[in-house]
């Protein structure tokens, strides 16, 4: 059971509820925080004080003001007309993400909601009824809106939702589940849409997967280094402590801790005086994107537990103020620097792809063929590895530099930090592919050299590897093996 108070959320914990399904609930003591906090907007509505998005229109419509008779249709008409997502769905996965986000940023006791708001987002997560979310359409600021509202549909009962592996609409999901939609009441429909949760629930997902695509990285490439003999030396402890950086010293360390016992890798001057970069200067490379990754959880953590709408309530409503806090910026930078972390670690597997099949670079069976010449073997593999990594060459570009007005030029400055985000899980799927053929390669160069000289964990690595992918005794569709490995690779967790 993961426990929910708006302020101590990591990502592991998110992890076990998305991946392990475990189940949620809120603290008492936030839901009557946040209980305390709604009766300031009640008394706003009852008084007729004129407060952004709860006695007025939104955006440009911010000098409208609102009946209190209208208010209820207010927040509904919100929901509708800014439920503008378009393209394929997010990840199920990823919407599962935004509501727990989402109840996690309503519990901090700033944003005027009813506690059943909260409660009907956890019992969404918790009956495993996701919103059907189209990944299209968010600026970024004023927050995630379009994303957001369609998740906003779904708490009043439209929309729909993916339930029992299914899509269905949302009626059915609830009544299936002995679940009621919500009205919503003053404020509460802003509440909702208002924040960061479709930008950081997709960073999250994308931070896991380079996570565990980063340590799968480098169990691929101590693979490789076998297959073509690498010199152990340029991951020696000492090299690594004079520059100082401690992911670089950690990789180092970790190739060093599988190839332990290995037979083929060799010493400087036993074959030759030094690699090539894609070999030495793993523990710089990889360790550079370790980098990259730890500020990545440090912002989204932040941002896990952040409020992100507005305006914002304190002091029991003494204080009623409209910020900024859905700016994006912050999430945008992270997803494009974790972007183009991602990238690099297929750009220099590709180049370790090279190496393996390229007879002008190893004394390996030209393309790893079985019959040069009468077989291709591996030639056209490295074809799709360089197109994959050039494509993520133009995905990287970074989203956070570009911004459009809107809402009249009231919104006139934006983060696109969920396009960012997006295009982040884009490069990342490329670079398990990328992966999955150096894997293909390395496991069909050790067979070459002998398995038996392996390192006991290589070996082990590699007797699992085969289990997905034979090998290469003759030409096959290899975008089968491709793929198959690609799957085997995002669904193991843990190596």
């Amino acid at each position: 059971m993961i426990v929910l108070d708006g302020k101590s959320l990591k990502i592991r914990d998110l992890y076990r509820i998305l991946y392990k399904n475990e189940r949620v609930i809120a603290t008492q003591e936030s839901l009557t925080k946040v209980k305390e906090n709604r009766k300031a907007v009640e008394d706003i509505v009852e008084k007729g004080k004129i407060v952004y998005g709860i006695t007025t229109g939104f955006g440009k419509f911010s000098d409208v003001f609102i009946n209190k008779e209208n208010v209820k249709d207010l927040q509904h008409h919100l929901i509708h007309s800014h439920a503008c997502g378009v393209g394929e769905p997010f990840p199920e996965i990823v919407s599962r993400a935004m509501l727990i986000l989402r109840a996690n940023a309503l519990l901090k006791g700033n944003s005027g909601v009813r506690p059943i708001v909260i409660e009907t987002l956890l019992n969404l997560v918790n009956h495993r009824i996701h919103p059907v979310i189209p990944s299209q359409g968010s600026l970024g600021a004023s927050g995630d809106l379009a994303p957001l509202s369609h998740l906003a549909l779904v708490v009043i009962g439209e929309g729909e939702v993916v339930y029992q592996g299914n899509r269905v609409a949302t009626t059915v999901a609830l009544k299936a589940e002995k679940l009621k939609p919500l009205s919503l009441e003053a404020k509460e429909g802003l509440a909702l849409i208002n924040g960061t949760q479709a930008m950081t629930a997709m960073g999250v997902i994308n931070f896991l997967e380079v996570e565990q695509l980063a340590l799968q990285s480098e169990w691929i490439a101590a693979l490789t280094i076998e297959g073509l003999r690498g010199i152990i030396d340029a991951f020696d402890e000492e090299i690594q402590i004079a520059r100082g950086f401690q992911e670089q010293v950690d990789v180092a360390a970790r190739i060093r801790r599988i190839l332990s016992g290995s037979k083929l890798v060799t010493v400087q001057g036993e074959l030759r005086i030094q690699d090539a970069y894609s070999l030495r200067c793993i523990p710089q490379v990889h360790g550079a994107t370790w980098q990259t990754l730890n500020y990545v959880k440090h912002k989204l953590e932040i941002e896990m537990n952040a409020v992100t709408d507005n305006p914002l309530i304190f002091n029991n409503g003494e204080k009623v103020i409209s910020g900024g806090n859905f700016h994006g910026q912050p999430i945008a930078f992270a997803m494009d620097f974790l972007k183009i972390a991602s990238a690099e670690l297929a750009s220099i597997s590709e180049r370790r792809i090279e190496r393996l099949v390229n007879p002008q670079l190893n004394d390996l069976p030209p393309f790893l063929s079985p019959e040069p010449g009468l077989q291709s073997g591996a030639m056209i593999m490295q074809y799709t590895a360089a197109s994959l990594v050039s494509e993520n060459k133009t995905l990287a570009h970074p989203s956070s530099v570009d911004s459009i007005p809107s809402s009249a030029n009231q919104e006139d400055h934006v983060s696109m930090g969920t396009i960012g985000a997006r295009h982040a899980y884009t490069i990342i799927e490329n670079v398990r592919k990328v992966l999955a053929i150096e894997m293909i390669c390395a496991m069909q160069a050790v067979e070459y050299r002998g398995i038996d000289n392996m390192a006991p964990l290589t070996r082990t690595f590699y007797t699992e590897g085969r289990a997905v992918v034979p090998s290469i005794i003759r030409d096959r569709i290899f975008s089968k093996d491709i793929e198959v490995l690609a799957k085997w690779l995002k669904e193991l967790w843990e190596i």
